[in-house]
């Protein structure tokens, strides 16, 4: 599968958070929240401490599971707000659900192009 670079802005990075406690992410720099978030791309265990908190974990979709072990993120924080990209070859939905666990729906995707 072909690599895409995803172009997020993060509006502000300290009060970004996803709605389960235990899943979301707690820092508050850049560099933390880019290793937490290719972390979560590259190994499937914040997926699987998702899936294990649903009420029938085998009807999960597995292809929302699927990691990369080569994504690269990369963020730089700027006053409030923290511009991410991330490179890699997994699918938007993916990519998505996996920043809606660590921040919620507190980012926005400004674009996506080939890497």
């Amino acid at each position: 599968m072909s690599k895409q670079a995803f172009f997020i802005v993060v509006p502000d990075l300290a009060k970004a958070r996803g709605q389960v406690p235990t899943l979301s992410y707690t820092g508050g720099s850049a560099e933390g929240f880019a290793t937490e978030l290719q972390a979560a791309l590259r190994e499937p265990g914040l997926w699987e401490r998702w899936r294990s908190m649903q009420p029938d974990p085998d009807a999960v979709d597995p292809l929302l599971g699927a990691s990369d072990a080569q994504a690269v993120v990369e963020a730089h924080q700027s006053d409030l707000h923290c511009d991410v990209k991330i490179v890699t070859s997994l699918p938007h939905a993916v990519i998505k659900h996996r920043l809606g666990l660590l921040i919620g729906a507190h980012w926005t995707l400004r674009d996506v192009s080939a890497a």
